[in-house]
């Protein structure tokens, strides 16, 4: 029998620094999160980010949780919801990191006979701190607890035509009635030696842009050539004047040279560019969380404004959006007839 498991990022139980610090510290060991030796990897998060890093999280937490709980989850939760409506065959939800495990959801699975599943990374884009982790993790499970299953994996849809025109829809619905002087486009942003580990070839990712028009397999797995695609999809798909959008790359550690440029740099550069009404899209999200509510909401809107922007409007990731929806119980119904699956 088959069915679905659907994977977000996760969320802690509470916004307080009781529950952030274990969710905190099973995200950051991840070691396709922070990429070093484990030994380094706890100093680091252990010995030094969890001394401090719960309180301040916590705190984010509290600005943008809801009644019903964090919006990541309850978001996931009602996509969730909505899909199985559309579709015949058993849906569960799971979290990468948190209580919500994806052990949980696959048993869920498997006490409702499924043992065909296709596995959906809630996520646009290749990484190995997100999408990578979440196959590498379902995996795990599935070989250690349920070696009786059969997984399947949907491929980063960042550049699917359904894909692009719900999202595109999404964004000018966003725009009406508000007149920008600029959109940008803010992805999550990683390390670049990520881009480089993610590499096939192990030659073609040059970081600064030269390889991204070359083509190669490598794209396949390229997150900063990915978020740049999409972005030019969303111009071309909703006939956007070149000079008024860019991409930039948000949260980000200390360190290593994360991707740039830098969302946060952004926003004080536009600004005094003369660009004060602006409009700011997170399409590496598909479910509005800590990172677009708090991050990109709230405290873009505040450095954007101190930096001498008038206007700033964020757009919401799709969510449980029915035209979202819509498509992904499509794909679903096409791995059903065996059909291709979204690229």
């Amino acid at each position: 029998m088959k069915g679905v498991l659907l994977v977000n990022l996760g969320s802690p139980d509470s916004p307080t620094p009781k529950d952030v610090k274990p969710y905190l510290d099973e995200f950051l060991m991840d070691e396709r999160v922070i990429d070093t030796p484990k030994w380094l990897r706890n100093i680091i998060v252990r010995g030094i980010i969890l001394r401090t890093r719960p309180k301040k999280s916590a705190e984010a937490y509290q600005k943008i949780w809801w009644e019903e709980g964090s919006p990541l989850v309850v978001i996931s939760e009602r996509f969730t919801e909505k899909l199985r409506k559309q579709t015949n065959i058993p849906v569960a939800l799971g979290m990468r990191y948190g209580s919500m495990t994806i052990k949980k959801a696959l048993q869920s699975l498997k006490d409702q006979g499924v043992d065909d599943v296709l596995l959906v990374p809630l996520y646009p884009h290749y990484a190995m701190s997100s999408y990578e982790t979440v196959v590498v993790k379902t995996m795990e499970d599935q070989q250690a607890f349920f070696p009786e299953m059969k997984i399947t994996t949907l491929p980063a849809f960042y550049k699917n035509e359904d894909y692009i025109r719900v999202l595109s829809k999404q964004i000018s619905d966003g725009l009406k009635d508000f007149e920008y002087d600029h959109i940008l486009f803010s992805y999550h942003g990683i390390p670049e030696r990520h881009i480089r580990k993610s590499d096939p070839t192990k030659f073609h990712c040059k970081i600064d842009g030269s390889c991204c028009n070359i083509n190669s397999v490598a794209h396949h797995t390229c997150y900063r050539h990915q978020c740049y695609d999409t972005t030019v999809l969303v111009k071309d798909a909703l006939g956007l004047p070149e000079e008024k959008i860019s991409s930039s790359f948000q949260s980000r550690l200390a360190g290593d040279p994360w991707l740039k440029p830098y969302t946060d740099f952004e926003f004080e550069r536009l600004a005094k560019e003369g660009k004060t009404r602006l409009v700011v899209i997170t399409p590496a999200f598909v479910s509005d969380c800590l990172e677009t509510l708090e991050e990109i909401a709230m405290e873009g809107k505040h450095q954007f404004e101190e930096a001498g922007g008038k206007e700033y409007k964020h757009i919401p990731c799709l969510n449980d959006n029915d035209d979202w929806v819509a498509v992904m119980a499509q794909w679903i119904h096409n791995w059903e007839a065996k059909e291709i699956l979204p690229a």
